[in-house]
């Protein structure tokens, strides 16, 4: 079983003719040029770190799990793109693309890749476990569908201090059947709280389609707890920004929980130790290459509205690709943790001695 078809049309742009023309939508068309070009940019900057980190796992330069974020850059960015300074985020295991969305620096995110003491997470956390609360990034979780119910809880936080903000809390198409999931919609019904679930389903769970695996429309689930829901096309950053806008203006203005589901596709496996050779064909990925490459939709439509030459898109990729390099380079370069680290960012309280108010022992020898 496969996901739903791909177009047959040659060009990226060519289904546009028979769907609404999202750039015109209040959240685009307030769009400067300069800020159209921001995303272009960044989506070019998470498809060349995803592609330079896996360069750098196939070297042996990293270990454990590796999960890219190719082919599904628009979601990140068009989804982040639209935080203000009470929005929060929090997502799960495949994070390199909300990482770079909300403005994390490359050099950082590699080490963590690397395992190195200047990661953003410690050289502790490693791929899966991105972190930056200055930016109001909650991570990156290893346990499916473990982020939700923190998301309501940002969620909650927000409200409780009078607010005007919302928490989006991003999770897999397959995370949509765990318990906890449908536990926080509950929860998030029952208090009206300002979040906006995000299901990006690229059609897969982990090796099973989701047609195998998950009965009915995932996002229309949000009805049995009283909640909007709604769906769009995850490579058309257009469409993803004009349909979130709705929804976080919902959580934002009346404080209303709902669930949008983004079809997207990842172009690697699961991780990179999924052989992806068993449960899609090549032929399936490369029509979606040929036809709904996020970044290739983007570049076309820019061209189009003469916000991007082919040039300066040459130029971005470049700086790219030397940008990618460079975190790689910082990450060779950087120290590992020393053992004197390992018992230090697990207790609070055992890092400010000064400050700590509980009793007890922290650790047991």
């Amino acid at each position: 079983m496969t996901k739903k078809p791909a177009t047959t049309a040659e060009k990226p742009v060519a289904e546009s003719a028979a769907r609404p023309d999202f750039s015109r939508a209040p959240a685009n068309a307030a769009l400067t040029p300069e800020e159209k070009t921001g995303l272009f940019r960044t989506m070019v900057r998470i498809r060349r770190f995803e592609e330079r980190s896996l360069r750098a796992y196939q070297g042996k330069k990293i270990g454990g799990f590796l999960h890219l974020y190719i082919g599904q850059e628009a979601v990140a960015v068009g989804c982040c793109s639209l935080m203000g300074k009470d929005d929060h985020v929090i997502t799960a295991y495949r994070d390199h693309g909300h990482a770079i969305a909300v403005g994390m620096d490359l050099k950082p995110l590699m080490a963590e890749l690397y395992g190195k003491a200047t990661g953003c997470s410690k050289g502790k956390g490693g791929s899966m476990h991105y972190f930056a609360p200055d930016k109001n990034y909650w991570g990156g979780h290893g346990i499916v569908g473990g982020q939700i119910p923190l998301g309501i809880g940002l969620a909650y936080a927000v409200k409780y201090k009078g607010l005007q903000g919302s928490a989006m809390a991003f999770m897999g198409d397959g995370a949509v059947n765990q318990g906890a999931v449908h536990e926080a919609y509950n929860l998030a019904a029952l208090w009206n709280l300002p979040v906006v679930f995000v299901i990006e389903n690229n059609g897969y769970s982990m090796g099973t389609s989701q047609a195998r695996s998950s009965a009915g429309e995932l996002a229309k689930r949000a009805e049995g707890y009283d909640m909007p829901w709604g769906q769009c096309n995850g490579h058309d950053i257009y469409e993803v920004r004009a349909t979130m806008d709705k929804y976080l203006k919902l959580a934002r203005d009346e404080s209303r929980p709902s669930t949008v589901e983004i079809d997207t596709y990842r172009y690697r496996g699961h991780s990179v130790a999924d052989p992806d050779n068993t449960y899609r064909t090549k032929a399936e990925i490369e029509e979606y290459r040929r036809t709904k490459d996020p970044i290739q939709v983007f570049q076309t439509m820019l061209l189009a509205e003469g916000v991007l030459t082919e040039a300066t898109a040459a130029k971005i990729d470049e700086e790219a690709r030397a940008e990618a390099d460079n975190a790689a380079d910082y990450a060779e370069a950087s120290p590992y943790p020393t053992a004197a680290d390992i018992q230090a960012d697990v207790y609070w309280e055992a890092d400010n001695p000064a400050e700590r108010k509980s009793q007890g022992r922290l650790f047991f020898d």
